[in-house]
């Protein structure tokens, strides 16, 4: 876990902050709540009580709980860094014992499925820190993962606007820069920009036969890097944004299509265009 920050705030922001699901991203987020001293007091919530117990001894949260009905009471903000296909039940699980002005999130990166099923909790507003790691588990959480990086807020017309601002200095008071889009925005964006090249890479990865293993060098394993990732976690993220994905696997393909009639055709003219072409788009990210 990465050294403590110095807290940017006289008072904390938050009393008492709950995470739902304390692995990488709610266990970083522990730690930078706590470590810039954003909330007073952070309580863990999530179904391995073993595990909970160990991330509280490690210095991530304060408290543990298994069920969120016991602690939402107590809440003044629950963030669920579940599965994104398991936050809407959870969101309406809390809602059930949770005070009228305790603010509900999330971290999933896919948002318009979640937001529309609880549309009618004007107090859950929708977010996704783009930030992570292809590492898993409280053990690898990281004060620092979040800083400098952007997190997307996706309220909904009907978000008061009180709770969209407290969100906004929520995860500013982590370090990050934040954006406002709609639901549907962020999950075509997100597409492209997360979920495709993580299907991308697991596809490139799963075309290495066993007798070229020991031939691939960096290239090939930066490329299929992220592949890496959990499968059950990804397969839920890719099928809740399964129509944005499915066009850009659509998109891809395209491409390649372009690389293999120059090939075939032996234009090597079409092959450095296209090469400088994908060499400036990512020198643009620089």
């Amino acid at each position: 876990m990465a050294c403590m920050s110095e807290s940017p705030f006289q008072e904390p922001l938050e009393n008492t902050v709950v995470i739902v699901g304390v692995g990488l991203i709610g266990g970083s987020l522990a730690a930078a709540l706590r470590s810039r001293k954003v909330a007073r007091h952070v309580i863990g919530v999530g179904r391995d009580a073993v595990r909970l117990e160990r991330a509280r001894v490690a210095g991530l949260i304060d408290e543990v709980a298994t069920d969120i009905a016991s602690v939402a009471t107590r809440a003044d903000v629950i963030v669920f860094c579940t599965p994104v296909d398991r936050v809407a039940e959870g969101v309406r699980q809390a809602a059930r014992t949770a005070r009228p002005d305790t603010l509900m999130t999330d971290a999933g990166s896919v948002k318009q499925p979640i937001c529309d099923a609880v549309a009618d909790i004007v107090t859950f507003v929708g977010a996704h820190p783009i930030a992570g790691s292809h590492r898993q588990g409280f053990e690898a959480a990281d004060a620092q993962l979040y800083e400098g990086r952007l997190c997307v807020l996706t309220p909904l017309e009907s978000s008061p606007m009180p709770m969209v601002s407290r969100l906004d200095r929520l995860w500013k008071g982590v370090g990050m820069r934040t954006t406002r889009m709609s639901p549907s925005e962020h999950d075509q964006a997100l597409a492209m920009t997360s979920h495709l090249p993580h299907l991308v890479a697991a596809a490139l990865a799963q075309t290495l036969s066993v007798e070229n293993r020991p031939l691939t060098g960096t290239g090939f394993r930066d490329t299929t890097r992220i592949a890496a990732g959990d499968p059950q976690l990804w397969t839920g993220i890719l099928m809740q944004n399964a129509q944005h994905v499915a066009a850009g696997i659509e998109a891809v393909q395209q491409q390649l299509q372009k690389y293999q009639a120059a090939l075939q055709d032996g234009n090597t003219d079409q092959i450095l265009n296209l090469l400088k072409d994908g060499q400036q788009q990512r020198a643009a990210l620089d």
